[in-house]
């Protein structure tokens, strides 16, 4: 994006899928969305379940989660997308949006992140992303309107009561 040309919600963003597809992230408009980066070989890697959990459970309300994968952290996240969609299906019966491999900080951040986290465009949430299982609550209108750190649970009375708050 050039310059004046910055991002105004996470709907400017276009990734790929964990099978290389674009998909734009406006397509998700309406939706309350939760934004995770996640990683297979992580002590956080078990919220997948929780994840899922969250998801299904309010699904049908218009809720969907988009899972990040990112090998930012020790190296927790080393398999190719292929093995990264095998792991969450057979290990984790993922059954919602799990993108292409990004970076999450770093010199070679992916611009949805360099949104999600700079403080210019995200003064209340912004930050350096900690670690993997980092979660973004947007509203059904693209606004940032919480943060999780990694050790809070998806299905966690804090996660969920913000995701119910968001869908009301």
């Amino acid at each position: 994006m050039g310059g004046g040309d910055e991002a105004k919600s996470v709907y400017d963003f276009t990734l790929k899928d964990i099978d290389g597809q674009d998909v734009k992230l406006s397509s998700f408009k309406g939706k309350v969305v939760m934004i995770v980066n996640v990683a297979s070989k992580c002590g956080f890697t078990p919220q997948y379940q929780g994840l899922q959990k969250v998801y299904a459970e309010y699904q049908s309300q218009g809720f969907v989660i988009l899972g990040f994968p990112a090998n930012n952290f020790m190296g927790q996240e080393p398999g190719t997308n292929e093995e990264i969609k095998t792991f969450c299906s057979t290990k984790y019966n993922v059954s919602f949006p799990i993108f292409s491999k990004i970076s999450v900080k770093g010199s070679d951040l992916n611009p949805l992140y360099k949104f999600l986290t700079d403080k210019t465009t995200d003064p209340d949430f912004g930050g350096e992303i900690s670690w993997n299982f980092n979660k973004f609550l947007i509203d059904r209108n693209g606004k940032i309107i919480a943060r999780f750190g990694s050790p809070d649970k998806p299905e966690s009375d804090k996660v969920t009561q913000a995701i119910e708050n968001a869908l009301k």
